[in-house]
């Protein structure tokens, strides 16, 4: 077992201190250093750093960052929750590492659509169907997994398909 024990920090975001959400950190009692590149593998990090080590991915709406001392969680409910994640985490550490003979490591997050590409393949018309303010924010938010090619009502077919085709690649659209 590389992780075993840990303490939990609650506390509300300093930026927005009337947030009705909390964020927390697990400050760890072990470094975990050496099961990043292992829990990348298995958990699909969408951000992998080498220097700092760090890893960090999404899950039901939150970030989660894993560095080898301490572990960032946002947007959650309440400690409840945090804990809850927190123990998740810590048993996915613990068997990442105990089967990191059969897992290959992945120094590499998971690459990421280029809202450029996204951009040149929109109308370009900012006519806010789509619930965004431009074409560029609309653009963005695919790129972030948020909104899909078919949230555009006034894509031509065509360009339509070649952006679905673009963004499966990275599984944003389905």
């Amino acid at each position: 077992m590389l992780l075993n024990t840990y303490t939990i920090e609650i506390f509300n975001s300093e930026c927005n201190p009337l947030a009705i959400t909390v964020h927390c950190f697990a400050h760890l009692d072990q470094d975990i250093e050496p099961v990043l590149p292992y829990l990348n593998s298995v958990l699909g990090g969408f951000e992998y750093t080498k220097n700092p080590p760090a890893l960090a991915f999404k899950l039901h709406g939150k970030l989660i960052a894993v560095y080898p001392r301490k572990i960032a969680v946002n947007a959650l409910k309440d400690e409840i929750e945090a804990r809850k994640i927190i123990e998740w985490l810590k048993r996915e550490i613990n068997d990442a590492w105990g089967k990191r003979s059969e897992i290959k490591p992945s120094y590499e997050g998971i690459p990421k659509p280029k809202v450029i590409e996204i951009l040149k393949l929109l109308p370009q018309t900012n006519c806010g169907t789509c619930g965004e303010a431009t074409c560029m924010v609309f653009a963005t938010r695919v790129a972030e997994g948020v909104k899909c090619a078919g949230d555009c009502s006034t894509i031509e077919e065509s360009k339509r398909e070649k952006l679905e085709n673009y963004t499966r690649q990275f599984k944003l659209d389905d």
